[in-house]
């Protein structure tokens, strides 16, 4: 537009001045050292606006050929993003139908002109490991890396996520302990995370991220209990592997008092320092626990123990009993207590109340053995006919 001004006001300043210059004319002469140009003022501008002119037609020329150049190359790039678009669109309806095999076919089929490129490489990367392709997946992890510049979470986690696929754990944990450090409460890393720690049996890793696991909502409060469970029994599980009953003692120390007031945590230490022969720590991690808490895993454990004072199992026993009832376990427990010290009679007592209370095959087994014990061989007799009945009862095909 302003082109074409300049031309109109030029047209105007030629038909005002013109005849105003018909008679003066002047004169202009060019020389050089070959040749000598003459001409009058007029002369040269009519060849100054012509000059200019066909400047201005070449130009509008050349922007023509030009732009009609960057417009094929808009409509054959423009083609291959509409292309890239409906390659994903299908691409994710073939996902919804399990078809890996056409998931990433075309999903990687001009991915680079998709709209988010690294999202489709991402998700054939995942497809192709899906069926067993780890070489297309290694490759379309690298160009998702390539074209993913600043922002690699997303590559990342989609290497660890095939990593765990392949069980190669201790690659996966690598990668996430990388990840931990530039997004330490992300939900999915923190997802790997468990996954990857738990494979690999690294317990304080696995408590380290359960406060973060917390607040970003990862699993549920029972979920993340469980979690904790586990990592301090797979502690338990290394102490007593490394160094025995006093790794055990040590690592157990260590812990706050909070958490060695956990049933759970009691009833696997004691069965662990059972396991190792220290049978006196258990007892007093046994009646520790139950001063605070009455579990029946708790009382289970005490048959098993052999320390040098059963009196004190013997007194706990009581005390339970008097503060929760004649319970079958309680009665059946002390009874074979008692059996261990040649207590007979009393024996024959607690165990008499516990088959009163509910019938049990192996109770029938211990009071026939404290009747031969007491000479009372007809008694003894019945009570293995009973105890046989009842566990072909339970036991039909046996």
């Amino acid at each position: 537009m302003l082109k074409v001004f300049i031309l109109f006001i030029l047209l105007i300043a030629g038909v005002v001045l013109g005849p105003m210059i018909a008679g003066h004319q002047g004169y202009v002469l060019i020389q050089t050292d070959n040749w000598n140009v003459e001409t009058s003022v007029t002369g040269l501008v009519i060849i100054l606006i012509l000059s200019l002119l066909v400047i201005l037609a070449v130009e509008w020329l050349l922007r023509r050929v030009l732009h009609t150049g960057a417009r094929t190359r808009g409509w054959f790039t423009g083609r291959k993003r509409r292309r890239a678009q409906r390659h994903t669109q299908s691409a994710l309806m073939k996902l919804a139908e399990g078809d890996h095999r056409q998931v990433e076919k075309l999903l990687s089929k001009d991915a680079d002109h998709a709209d988010v490129p690294v999202a489709n490489y991402l998700l054939a990367a995942e497809a192709a490991q899906q069926r067993g392709d780890e070489i297309r997946a290694n490759q379309h992890l690298e160009r998702a890396a390539e074209l993913s510049e600043s922002n690699t979470i997303p590559v990342e986690i989609a290497r660890a996520r095939i990593q765990l696929a392949r069980n190669e754990d201790h690659a996966a944990r690598h990668s996430i302990d990388r990840l931990l450090e530039v997004a330490p409460r992300h939900p999915e890393v923190l997802r790997l995370a468990e996954q990857a720690y738990v494979r690999t049996g690294a317990w304080s890793a696995l408590l380290d991220i359960l406060p973060a696991m917390q607040k970003s909502q990862v699993g549920d409060e029972l979920h993340r209990d469980a979690l904790q469970q586990q990592a301090w029994l797979g502690l338990m599980n290394q102490a007593m592997a490394d160094q025995g009953s006093d790794g055990l003692k040590r690592w157990w120390s260590t812990l706050s008092r909070k958490t060695r007031q956990d049933t759970t945590l009691q009833v696997a230490m004691a069965d662990h320092l059972i396991e190792c022969d220290d049978h006196d720590t258990a007892q007093s991690i046994v009646l520790e626990g139950l001063k605070r808490h009455y579990d029946d895993r708790l009382v289970l454990l005490m048959p098993r123990i052999k320390s040098g004072n059963p009196e004190a199992l013997e007194k706990a026993l009581r005390q339970q009993i008097k503060q929760h009832g004649a319970t079958p376990l309680l009665h059946s427990t002390l009874g074979q207590l008692l059996m261990r010290h040649g207590e007979w009679q009393q024996a024959a007592d607690a165990l008499q109340q516990a088959l009163a209370q509910r019938p049990d095959a192996f109770d029938y087994a211990w009071l026939a053995d404290v009747y031969d014990r007491l000479h009372r061989p007809e008694e003894a007799a019945k009570m293995r006919r009973e105890g046989l009945l009842l566990t072909l009862k339970n036991n039909p095909n046996v």
